[in-house]
């Protein structure tokens, strides 16, 4: 409805207009909207070369339940452990959902990340974050495995011999370990062009520039995260 607000599919159809180069006006044209309303949506979520439909529905979304009146006295969500506040988790973990979707997660994975990370144990079973975030069992399986690719999350079983998804210090050193052999890889496929295309032509002599940039800031990231592990092991001692 022209006077109600943007659904998802017509900020999916502004992101669209918008990668198709379109005017403000044009896009509005075809959504039957003020030119204001898409102006404003763009602008308020990133601009138009950052605008993505999803997160600024999450966004609205988030601001929408900001604006609503506070839970009436004895309604409040269930107590958090550590006195903590529950409104100000919930909205934290929103925070960072987004932030990680931002930084290009599908937004199951991150909702599944933020969840680990900001539980006190740092390991959860499937079913635990199933019934946490409210979703299938299986929305919550194809996650866990894009995660375990990216080395963001290890298995392991409890005493019960349940499967457990953990996240701790050690996650992040192999993972960064996973990223720069990735970037190794790289620059071995880089300098394999230069053979390819002939040492000393411009093509070759780019790829050789991107194969010794990346070694030298992929070695940097190992050395890095094997001191940064060496001084946080020996803090915690």
């Amino acid at each position: 409805m022209p006077g109600g607000r943007l659904t998802q599919q017509e900020r999916q159809q502004i992101a669209v207009g918008l990668a198709d180069g379109l005017a403000y006006a044009e896009i509005a044209r075809r959504l039957g909207r003020p030119t204001s309303t898409v102006t404003r949506e763009v602008m308020r979520n990133g601009g138009p070369t950052a605008y993505r439909a999803d997160l600024a529905h999450r966004a609205t979304e988030q601001r929408t339940h900001r604006r609503r009146k506070p839970v009436p006295r004895g309604a409040q969500a269930p107590a958090q452990a550590h006195g903590r506040d529950a409104d100000a988790v919930r909205e934290y973990v929103e925070t960072f959902t987004t932030l990680l979707m931002q930084q290009g997660l599908p937004k199951m994975t991150a909702r599944v990340l933020t969840c680990l990370w900001t539980t006190d144990a740092g390991s959860l079973t499937a079913s635990e974050l199933a019934r946490r975030l409210q979703v299938s069992p299986a929305s919550v399986s194809k996650a866990i495995a894009f995660l375990e690719g990216l080395g963001l999350v290890r298995r392991e079983r409890d005493e019960r011999r349940r499967e457990r998804y953990v996240v701790d210090d050690d996650i992040w050193y192999q993972s960064t370990l996973a990223g720069a052999r990735s970037q190794a890889q790289l620059a071995e496929t880089a300098r394999q062009g230069v053979r390819v295309l002939g040492a000393g032509t411009p093509a070759a002599v780019r790829l050789e520039n991107i194969a010794r940039f990346v070694d030298f800031i992929s070695e940097s990231i190992v050395r890095a995260a094997e001191q940064a592990r060496d001084i946080l092991s020996s803090k915690e001692r």
